[in-house]
């Protein structure tokens, strides 16, 4: 387990998002004539900034925050579908990221043909991936959607299918990112179970959520980000009550003003 790794160095992330909707010639024209100033057509937003941190073999890493704090930005960084701003990411070990619904399925394909895609893409070959294709619709539960294009399925079908491929094919690193977000009652233990077994013999898993009893229940480190920006790292229930506790505070409204004293008259 010692051999795995994934380490951060001094990580920053940028995007540069356009707010200005695209306009004709005639329009621009138009406007520079007027003078007309609509601003900057677009506005520069900073994910992570300076993250340092390095995860070794046998960690459960949760990550904590609220939304736009950078916790899905890390993910990404981390399986490098962002390259960084500034900085080096790096990791050792067989990396699987099950970050969004369906992520890398191809619409048009089948359930079917999306399982040997996705094995193709993981290095895995054909034959390799035919004798899982049998227990991936099983676990799922969509046998009888196994030939059917990706796109007719409901979101927590496709949900359930790409967690059943990233957890069949057992990767040495796992990315998880709000997976327990979709699905009915039975569903939702089927895949804690499942995910529990993985975790017993995983090497890395690294796991996005909002739910802090699934921090606490399956990670034995936890990371808190806001704005960008590591907060706290340390024990699970540590981290989780230091970012309850700052949400109570920024939650509570301010003390009622103290009532004013008349003045003593004369």
């Amino acid at each position: 387990m010692s051999d795995n790794y994934i380490t951060l160095e001094d990580v920053t992330l940028r995007f540069r998002i356009y707010t200005t909707r695209g306009r004709s010639i005639k329009e621009a024209v138009v406007n520079l004539l007027a003078r007309r100033n609509y601003g900057k057509p677009h506005a520069d937003v900073t994910a992570l900034q300076n993250v340092s941190l390095h995860i070794g073999g046998g960690q459960r890493v949760g990550i904590v925050g609220d939304n736009g704090a950078g916790k899905s930005s890390m993910l990404k960084v981390i399986s490098r579908i962002y390259p960084p701003t500034a900085g080096r990411v790096s990791h050792r070990g067989f990396l699987v990221p099950l970050l969004e619904v369906g992520i890398g399925f191809n619409g048009e394909l089948s359930g079917r043909e999306n399982i040997f895609l996705t094995g193709a893409i993981m290095g895995f070959p054909r034959k390799a991936m035919a004798q899982k294709v049998g227990p991936i619709f099983d676990f799922a539960e969509l046998n009888e959607f196994a030939d059917t294009p990706i796109k007719y399925y409901s979101s927590g079908m496709a949900q359930r299918l790409a967690f059943s491929v990233a957890t069949e094919i057992d990767p040495e690193i796992l990315l998880l990112d709000e997976i327990f977000s979709v699905g009915d009652i039975h569903w939702v233990e089927k895949a804690r179970n499942r995910m529990q077994a993985l975790i017993n013999r995983s090497r890395i898993m690294v796991f996005v959520s909002h739910q802090m009893e699934l921090v606490t229940q399956y990670c034995n480190r936890a990371i808190w980000l806001r704005g960008g920006r590591i907060a706290a790292d340390g024990p699970p229930a540590e981290v989780v009550a230091a970012y309850r506790d700052a949400a109570d505070a920024t939650s509570r409204p301010p003390p009622e003003p103290a009532p004013a004293i008349a003045a003593a008259t004369p």
